[in-house]
């Protein structure tokens, strides 16, 4: 699950990159935009952190913050357009990946927090 989770969210990462551009570029947002950007490419920075955590305790903390990163994701989202700078089919597919980002990192602390 963990190296599905890395690759789902480095491609999301890839797509908010190409957000950020667009939103500079064509719609010259420059506010919002920027704290898309940080979040999310946030999640799978902290992922690949998560990898070399020195215990349990640490890792499980690296992943809360990956999902953390990827609700405020959603939220800028949201935000973004709500606010009529994303068309519905671009937000329908964007957030698509996060919530299934969100699924997954939420599904993955629960085990982590059990076992």
């Amino acid at each position: 699950m963990e190296s599905s989770m890395k690759c789902k969210s480095k491609r999301f990462a890839l797509r908010i990159v190409n957000l950020y551009r667009y939103l500079c570029d064509e719609k010259k947002e420059y506010i919002l935009s920027k704290q898309i950007l940080r979040s999310g490419t946030s999640i799978g920075a902290n992922l690949a952190e998560a990898e070399y955590a020195i215990s349990r305790k640490d890792f499980l903390s690296t992943q809360y913050i990956a999902l953390k990163e990827c609700s405020e994701t959603r939220y800028w989202l949201d935000l973004l357009y709500e606010a009529d700078y994303l068309d519905k089919k671009s937000y329908e597919s964007i957030i698509t990946d996060c919530d299934e980002l969100i699924r997954m990192l939420s599904a993955s602390t629960k085990t982590i927090k059990t076992t």
